[in-house]
């Protein structure tokens, strides 16, 4: 429920953009304002899961996510929906860590590797199915469903947990609670993601409009752009919650982040491949629904279907993981995962234009999807393996906040590629139509630009009886093939990610070779 959350709206948003009057920052911000809070809270959340009990903190998560849920199901605005997904978040924050943490504490030897097997199978696979559930319910139902299914799936997640998860803690003897680490995380994550998503539309470094928040105005007069300013704050407090971090653990008191964790070779190889593959993996389901949808013309349906394709690699390959395996240890199954995503990803950005064959970019989607399966069903235990069981919550929330910090990054990183990709490729298709003036052409790219691609849906269904007339196919044309250029650019960078964690994948297998 938690991990499909994080994907399901990516199919969605190009409904979510018209009805709303998104733009594409809005929708950068829906889809990363619940992995920024969930990455800020998570570390806290498995220490305090630790304390209290693990089995209590799920169930208070999954209230407070379906809580966000009905939010989210009747928002009318995107400030409304951004809020949502923000309490989703926090919701989604304290059920995350202590599933892992309660495997690891429960689960002992070859159970163990076993079940870490199944929670990544679990995750790689519900990421896949997100797309085709969001496309399904929003083309027979509405988009408010992808949130209200979270209802009765919560309700029954809340009865098996009461029957059969039994209470796990750990013993925690640092006294004192890190309040001032938990608003250093977050003050340093928002920082950051703020930056990377709102630059193309404030400005990197000059201002480019006004912004305010919480009766702060920032002029457009100022000598430079608020995005730089957050940037260095968010930097700034990420140092400083290192050091924190550092300091609270020389006098013994209780820090949300063990940093002593990152002495094992695996824990620190593993989080970051970790993190370099979420950045491409989730940045990749914001910007593939946006192309399927805008530029080639799908409905949401079968834009889902399209997308579906990698939830069946990933259920292959995860169900044969373990197998895998048995033959190439957990690591190295792990580096041949990642090798068939970076691939998979690399061709389907060689294959992509606006009139591409949907059975091609399946194909090559479910290659992508089965190197997700084999990558995420044993990157956890890898990661984990070295880890005592009293220290599980710690280290699980860390891999978890790893992720979700990925899947933010990814979202603000490959949106950004995409928003500049997109004023360069659409002025340039447009140039060759000498139909339309140049501050027309300039109000189609800011138009499309800003809409996430929503304009283009506009002018294909006008046709040649709309305002440009017989030159409306042409423009539409035009504007597609841009869109997919700027996709390109974008795949291009996801799977430069993935060959980054690859890079980093098979370093933790030669060191885990020599354990």
């Amino acid at each position: 429920m938690i991990v499909i959350d994080g994907t399901i709206v990516g199919v969605a948003l190009p409904v979510i953009v018209t009805d709303l009057g998104l733009d594409l920052t809005d929708a950068q911000w829906v889809n990363s304002a619940y992995s920024v809070i969930f990455a800020a809270l998570l570390l806290t959340t498995g220490r305090l899961g630790d304390r209290l009990g693990r089995r209590r903190m799920f169930m208070a998560g999954v209230l407070v996510f379906m809580v966000g849920s009905v939010l989210a199901a009747m928002a009318s605005s995107a400030v409304a929906l951004i809020v949502a997904r923000l309490v989703q978040g926090v919701g989604g924050a304290f059920v995350l860590p202590a599933t892992l943490s309660n495997v690891n504490a429960t689960f002992r030897g070859r159970d163990r590797i076993v079940a870490f097997a199944v929670w990544g199978s679990v995750i790689s696979g519900m990421a896949a199915v997100g797309p085709l559930l969001g496309g399904s319910l929003t083309a027979y139902l509405s988009w408010r469903w992808i949130f209200l299914v979270n209802i009765p799936l919560g309700v029954a997640v809340l009865v098996g947990t009461l029957l059969v998860v039994r209470e796990t803690k750990a013993e925690v003897t640092e006294p004192g609670l890190d309040v001032d680490g938990l608003l250093l995380s977050v003050i340093g994550f928002g920082g950051v993601i703020f930056a990377l998503i709102e630059g193309q539309r404030l400005g990197w470094w000059r201002p480019l409009s006004e912004f305010g928040a919480f009766g702060v105005e920032w002029p457009r007069q100022a000598p430079v752009s608020v995005v730089p300013v957050m940037g260095l704050i968010g930097i700034a407090a990420l140092t400083l919650f290192v050091v924190w971090e550092r300091h609270r653990a020389r006098r013994g008191r209780s820090a949300i982040s063990d940093l002593s964790l990152f002495s094992f070779p695996t824990f620190s190889w593993g989080n970051l491949t970790a993190l370099t593959v979420a950045i491409g993996e989730f940045g990749l389901l914001l910007v593939l629904p946006l192309f399927l949808v805008n530029a080639v013309g799908l409905s949401t349906m079968s834009a889902g279907l399209v997308l579906a394709a990698m939830a069946l690699g990933a259920f292959g390959s995860g169900a044969a993981a373990r197998h895998i395996a048995a033959v190439l240890g957990a690591p190295g199954t792990v580096v041949a995962g990642l090798m068939l995503e970076a691939i998979g990803v690399a061709v389907v950005a060689l294959c992509i234009s606006a009139s591409v064959s949907v059975w091609l970019l399946a194909g090559l989607l479910a290659v992508y999807g089965a190197g997700l399966g084999l990558a995420s069903a044993q990157l956890t235990g890898t990661v984990l393996v070295d880890i005592p069981p009293e220290k599980s919550g710690q280290a699980s929330a860390t891999q978890s906040t790893v992720r979700q910090l990925g899947a933010a990054l990814g979202a603000a990183i490959l949106g950004a590629v995409l928003s500049v990709g997109l004023a360069h490729s659409l002025t340039d298709r447009l140039d060759p139509i000498t139909q339309i003036p140049s501050p027309v052409k300039q109000g189609l790219v800011t138009a499309t630009r800003d809409s996430a691609g929503g304009a283009i849906s506009g002018l294909r269904t006008q046709g040649d009886t709309g305002r440009f007339g017989p030159a409306g196919s042409e423009i539409t044309t035009a504007l597609s093939e841009g869109f997919a250029d700027a996709t390109r650019s974008a795949l291009f960078t996801a799977a430069g990610f993935l060959a980054l964690g690859l890079v980093s994948a098979t370093i933790l297998n030669a060191r885990s070779s020599r354990r």
